[in-house]
């Protein structure tokens, strides 16, 4: 309950300061997919990045996300923690309420469109039968909910440590245009900077809700 007051009267002061997390592009060929983290005053003011990398389609980002957050700076000031959906370099899913408890800050994972789940639960089973149900389990934890924005357009949203009325709020008070959030938008920027500009990478290779692939194969 203090972590969802907390944010609340956060979000009702002038510059919040909110850390986002994305990966960048990367080939199917890549053993490493790239991520960063930007923290951000709200709405756009930049105040630290960090990079790192994931395992793609493997099964560190959970521990990689917390490790990233936690080298941007002293946490004590971040209010929450916004993630690009709930995997990261393919089918490397992010256990958000791990990230909450190690983290101890609301966790909001927001995507442009609902994920085609029935097709993601065929993908899982084809290409990792060994563990397909834990990951089905943890990418599956929590509803995702819809969330108005100021562009007009409805994304989509879980959140962990906060209400979903607090979760709205912290998209629209982090959003500078459009419907997407400014430290997401930057955090993608960032994490593909290195990546080559050519068609075989692509930052498509994720769940994000629709038209994404696996580094292994298609799932929506």
């Amino acid at each position: 309950m203090s972590e969802v007051l907390s944010l609340r009267r956060s979000l009702a002061k002038a510059h919040p300061r909110v850390v986002g997390v994305d990966d960048g592009a990367f080939a199917r060929s890549d053993r490493f997919a790239p991520i960063a983290a930007v923290v951000v005053s709200a709405p756009g003011y930049v105040e630290s990045i960090r990079t790192s990398r994931v395992r793609v389609d493997g099964r560190d980002a959970t521990r990689r996300v917390v490790a990233l957050v936690r080298s941007t700076g002293p946490i004590d000031g971040l209010r929450a923690v916004l993630l690009d959906g709930a995997v990261l370099g393919g089918f490397n899913v992010v256990d958000l309420d791990a990230v909450h408890r190690a983290l101890g800050r609301p966790v909001v994972a927001v995507t442009r469109r609902p994920p085609d789940f029935a097709r993601i639960r065929v993908a899982l089973a084809k290409w990792f039968p060994r563990d397909a149900p834990e990951r089905w389990r943890v990418l599956t934890a929590h509803r995702l909910f819809a969330v108005p924005t100021v562009g007009g357009r409805p994304i989509r949203a879980a959140a962990v440590g906060c209400s979903r009325a607090d979760a709205a709020r912290l998209v629209r008070r982090t959003t500078v245009r459009g419907h997407w959030p400014e430290p997401l938008r930057l955090a993608h920027l960032v994490a593909s900077a290195g990546s080559p500009a050519s068609p075989r990478a692509s930052s498509r290779h994720k769940l994000k809700g629709g038209g994404s692939h696996s580094a292994r194969g298609p799932v929506a």
